[in-house]
């Protein structure tokens, strides 16, 4: 058959048989692309270092243990600490807190076995990392039944808070860390075109991290991840809050370690009282100090790594945003389970969670209407009670913000917020010494409250209007703090304008906090601190990075090596000539187009 123009048409039949051919090939090519990916993972699996169990024993809460009346790490007529479970008041033990010479020693232990496991190889390393990886995965249930009991969150916050992040760190170390560690070559000039550069990352030595409370597990393990696996020891500062489940958690390490045949004196678990930590922090030996605190606290660990002059990267947490533009009106649903999860994981003990919601005027009141009853339900309590099933929201590490928070609230309501669900402190009908704050929304909170501006760090739910989203831009930015922050609604020119204009660290798009769960480079800015850990940056950040330049060698087997011209070699013959002489050498090797190149060689020959 042919149209008017006369063109052959095909017929039915022909169309069909070529859409067969082209169904057939494409299910062909995707048939051995699955072949090959798995040919690929499957050689991997093959490669990977081999995984070696072992056991550690679990602490366990005293079986006559009894309830504190007024539960507090400080006991009356005793230097130790005294260990507690905040959701019950349940007395756990004493730990006994390091001296500065107890510091003096892990310092010693943790460098003489640093000086052999800086020769290790990155096999070597990550066969650690995969039995630390595989000890995790197969003992989650206890992990997290420790870190309820040291911290009062619930068996959900501390698989999402403290497993989750902890092995997705983990794998990207083992399936990442060796190419962000590779020597890096670098590009060299016209003049030094006989010369190569090449960057590479070193082990300090000794490195420390002091961490805060919160995520008693991941807080502990993450440094420890990074600074082994770039060869480095470590010394980790654990909170007082939590000295319990650390002993535990460091042996986890420890015991991989020893089990792959390397010495478990690398890593350092200590806990002294604040006045002895500043012995840590000065220490001549330590080569680098990651803080994750508070900001009155980093004002005096930064002044005493001054001592020694040792970097520190600092994360002091933040008043995160959570953007809600008016294009995201149809997608309010799914958002406000996401603001519910980013305000409430972890009691709101959580430095990048969502402090703030700031909603644009067509979103607004739906989402108000839709977090209040929801709100309102959340349960609160103990996990480890035989009805963990029915706790939402678990304790707070301690009472000491409640007369804080509470003040918080009831000025900004004595300032035109609307209080529409709890405010205050809760007493449990069961955990009466238990550290309970009610869930809590508040709502037309403005700029200019001062809950609005503090970090609350608590389970209380600020929701802010906007009357556009550079307004709401504005609102994000309002607070000294600077760490992370969420916007949500379509991938338009307004959403990457905020995105542009927000003072942060960090932004997650449509989401709460993603770019923790893939490893990127965690930090702020401002109020929130400086420095990154996690991804390249973090990791790079704890080695020595050294540059080189040196002579490729076939311009070295040619004899072309760097000389001084006689022009410039001292004494000086002739300084007039000298300077044209170096001047051309610049305008050769700068020089704007070929004419300027050209410029500079006439003042070489023209000088020499």
């Amino acid at each position: 058959m042919a149209d008017s123009a006369g063109i052959p048409m095909q017929d039915g039949s022909e169309w069909e048989m070529q859409k067969l051919l082209l169904t057939i090939g494409l299910a062909t090519t995707g048939f051995v692309l699955v072949l090959l990916f798995g040919f690929v993972k499957l050689v991997d699996w093959y490669k990977a270092e081999p995984v070696i169990s072992y056991t550690i024993d679990v602490p366990q809460q005293p079986a006559d243990s009894k309830i504190l009346e007024k539960p507090s790490i400080k006991a009356e007529g005793s230097s130790a600490i005294q260990c507690y479970a905040p959701a019950t008041g349940a007395f756990l033990g004493y730990v006994n807190p390091s001296t500065p010479e107890g510091i003096d020693r892990a310092i010693e232990k943790a460098e003489t076995a640093q000086k052999k496991w800086s020769r290790t190889t990155f096999s070597q390393r990550r066969q650690v990392l995969r039995c630390i990886l595989a000890f995790i995965l197969d003992n989650q249930d206890d992990i997290c039944r420790v870190a309820c009991l040291d911290s009062g969150k619930t068996m959900i916050d501390a698989t999402l808070g403290e497993i989750l992040v902890t092995v997705e760190k983990l794998q990207w170390t083992i399936t990442h860390g060796e190419k962000a560690l590779k020597p890096s070559r670098r590009p060299t000039n016209l003049l030094m075109a006989y010369k190569k550069n090449t960057v590479i990352y070193e082990p300090l030595g000794v490195v420390a991290a002091l961490v805060s409370w919160n995520y008693p597990f991941h807080n502990l393990i993450g440094p420890i991840i990074s600074a082994i696996f770039s060869g480095n020891g470590i010394v980790v500062k654990v909170s007082e809050n939590t000295a319990w489940s650390a002993t535990y958690f460091s042996l986890i390490v420890k015991g991989a370690l020893h089990i792959c045949g390397h010495d478990p004196h690398l890593v350092q678990v200590v806990t002294c009282w604040p006045q002895t930590a500043n012995h840590l922090t000065s220490h001549p030996s330590i080569s680098h100090i990651t803080f994750i605190g508070s900001r009155p606290v980093a004002h005096k660990v930064v002044a005493s790594a001054s001592k020694s002059l040792t970097p520190v990267v600092v994360e002091l947490g933040g008043k995160d945003a959570a953007i809600v533009l008016d294009s995201a009106v149809k997608d309010l649903p799914r958002i406000s389970e996401i603001l519910l999860r980013g305000t409430f994981q972890a009691a709101g003990q959580n430095c990048i969670g969502i402090e703030r919601i700031v909603a644009c005027p067509a979103v607004y009141n739906e989402i108000v209407a839709i977090l209040e009853p929801r709100i309102r339900a959340l349960r609160v309590g103990s996990s480890l009670d035989s009805n963990d099933s029915e706790v939402d929201v678990g304790a707070m590490i301690s009472d000491a913000p409640f007369d804080r928070l509470e003040n918080l609230i009831q000025e900004a309501v004595k300032d035109g917020a609307r209080l529409l669900v709890g405010g205050c402190r809760y007493n449990h009908p069961v955990h009466h010494s238990g550290h309970y704050f009610t869930p809590t929304l508040l709502v037309d909170v403005t700029p200019d409250m001062a809950i609005a501006k503090e970090e609350c760090f608590a389970p209380i739910c600020v929701v802010m209007k906007a009357i556009s989203a550079e307004d709401a831009c504005g609102i994000a930015n309002a607070p000294e703090f600077g760490l992370g922050a969420s916007v949500f609604g379509k991938e338009d020119h307004a959403l990457r304008a905020v995105v542009s204009n927000l003072k942060t660290g960090m932004v997650a798009i449509n989401d709460f906090a993603a770019y923790y769960a893939v490893q990127l480079p965690f930090g702020g800015i401002g109020g929130s601190g400086y420095g990154r850990f996690a991804g390249e940056e973090g990791i790079r950040g704890l080695c020595n990075t050294k540059a080189i330049c040196e002579d490729k060698s076939i311009f070295s087997s040619m004899g072309i090596r760097t000389a001084i011209p006689a022009q410039v070699r001292y004494p000086i013959p002739d300084t007039k000539r000298g300077f044209g002489f170096v001047k051309g050498v610049v305008e050769t090797g700068y020089g704007i187009g070929f004419l300027g190149k050209i410029r500079g060689l006439k003042g070489i020959l023209g000088n020499m």
